[in-house]
């Protein structure tokens, strides 16, 4: 086999392999909306495609190693993976589909992060809010690209990211929760339909 041979061989695997580094986590022959197609054909937005590949199957990892409850824990994880793909293609509907793709990519990576503790949270942060000794939160801060933020309280676990305010630092989460910090100081806002508000302040960091 002669050294031009082996070298040809050489550039057409290195063009192979450059090619599905950049590619996205789905086959683009397959695209089924404007959103994958849009992906398929945006370098950055391919490599957040991968990149939330890859946490989602981290994710997977957690919850398959889970003492109890493994198999409804994937399968949910699974329903909400599919919502936000859901989601994620509606993006047609938005004045600018870009912005609105590469968003939703953003969020859901700060998602699957927080939700899975799939980094090392920056910061941690109990808080004691209302007039309850026993009314407490503890807040674990992820460094994502979007900023986001674990949120627990009792028995009860919701994930959010940081939005733009004039002051201080608001995370946005589900069902209209959010927590917004101002110092040693914050307010927080309970789900829907409840809603309640309660001042809170740092008890242990």
């Amino acid at each position: 086999m002669s050294m031009k041979y082996l070298l040809l061989l050489g550039s057409i695997f290195c063009a192979g392999t450059a090619a599905a580094q950049q590619a996205p986590s789905f086959n683009c022959d397959n695209a089924q909306s404007s959103a994958e197609e849009l992906v398929c054909s945006n370098p950055k937005l391919a490599q957040l495609d991968r990149q939330v590949g890859t946490r989602f199957k981290e994710a997977l990892e957690v919850v398959r190693k889970l003492d109890a409850g493994a198999q409804e824990a994937e399968k949910e994880l699974r329903a909400y993976q599919r919502g936000w793909i859901g989601g994620r293609d509606e993006c047609w509907k938005s004045d600018d589909l870009e912005s609105c793709v590469r968003l939703s990519y953003r969020q859901r990576h700060a998602e699957l992060v927080a939700r899975y503790l799939l980094e090392d949270a920056t910061a941690v942060a109990t808080w004691q809010c209302g007039d309850t000794p026993a009314n407490e939160l503890v807040t674990f801060f992820f460094d994502t690209e979007l900023p986001s933020v674990r949120i627990e309280r009792g028995d009860s676990i919701s994930v959010g990211y940081i939005s733009r305010t004039a002051s201080g630092s608001r995370y946005d989460a589900d069902f209209g929760r959010f927590i917004w910090i101002k110092g040693d100081e914050a307010q927080y806002r309970e789900p829907d339909p409840d809603g309640t508000e309660y001042s809170c302040t740092v008890v242990k960091e």
